[in-house]
């Protein structure tokens, strides 16, 4: 399963990626935004948003990429650990 995660903690993105790989899935973790998100998203089987941690123009961009291309998304408004954890398990299941 592959997963793109959108916003969090620069300093975690290591993090998240080894907890992603503990799920099986395979991730792409974008902290902040450095050009246009859409081209860089592909086609995941998970979106999740970090929604406290990113702006509005990037949710928006990729709300409307991951509607176009019928990506699930699932927005979170903490960027923690536990958090990305708890959507991986009611995903991953």
């Amino acid at each position: 399963m592959s997963v793109v995660i959108i916003g969090g903690n620069e300093r975690m993105v290591c993090q998240y990626a080894d907890i992603c790989k503990c799920y099986g899935c395979k991730a792409k973790v974008f902290a902040k935004e450095n050009g246009p998100i859409r081209k860089k998203i592909g086609c995941p089987d998970l979106l999740i948003l970090f929604t406290n941690t990113v702006s509005h123009k990037m949710v928006i961009a990729a709300a409307q990429e991951a509607k176009r291309s019928n990506i699930p998304v699932a927005r979170v408004h903490a960027s923690s650990a536990a958090a990305l954890k708890n959507v991986l398990e009611e995903y991953c299941a």
